[in-house]
């Protein structure tokens, strides 16, 4: 599974999770996992071509191959998914290191690919995003599904089901500035709510 520049062979999913089974210990060890997706991909090779299509895809490895700690494991799962496993990392880390490689990437076209390319970005750990290898890349994957449905070119934490807010009660820019508030601070959406929970607690607490 090392990440390589020039030979993207697809791992099977079910070898990505065995791998991460013995990168889990257990669960006794901290484990960061993140699924990488490049945001219209199938749109850029249809504009520019499929040889732009796999400069994209090289460069991307590369800057992740140059960018992820020491010790990080990174498949392709197919087409322009890609998954990281980051030993040692809590989600919140993982959530700083991808963060700041999606940043740098979109800020630097490609050579050969005629326009800038940006990605979205799940994270989830263990603790506390899951007890297995199973939970915590369908966790991973879900946390890429909001950053897609968020408007891309972002980076999400899974949320626990419980506290994803829905749309239906709160407004889209609130939404919006939930998920800018937690990239900024480096903490998870569900941390911010528990933590305005509390505040308002404690408020209207002699009403209780």
């Amino acid at each position: 599974m090392a990440p390589t520049s020039d030979v993207r062979t697809i791992t099977p999913r079910d070898d990505v999770l065995d791998q991460l089974a013995r990168r889990l210990h257990g669960g006794n060890v901290p484990v960061a996992v993140a699924l990488t997706d490049l945001d219209d991909f199938a749109g850029l090779n249809d504009r520019r071509g499929r040889e732009a299509g796999d400069r994209v895809l090289a460069a991307w490895e590369r800057v992740l191959d140059a960018n992820l700690p020491a010790g990080a494991d990174v498949a392709r799962l197919g087409g322009d998914e890609y998954v990281a496993i980051l030993p040692g990392l809590a989600a919140e880390d993982a959530l700083i290191v991808l963060g700041e490689i999606r940043q740098h990437f979109a800020a630097h076209p490609v050579d050969g690919a005629g326009e800038a390319v940006a990605a979205s970005v799940g994270v989830a750990a263990i603790p506390p995003h899951g007890a297995t290898a199973e939970d915590l890349l369908r966790a991973a994957g879900e946390a890429l599904m909001r950053a897609k449905r968020e408007g891309r070119d972002r980076i999400a934490i899974y949320v626990e089901e419980k506290m994803v807010l829905k749309s239906n009660y709160y407004s889209r820019a609130g939404l919006d500035r939930l998920a800018k508030l937690a990239g900024a601070t480096g903490r998870t959406e569900a941390s911010l709510l528990r933590e305005g929970l509390d505040d308002l607690v404690a408020k209207y607490g002699d009403r209780i």
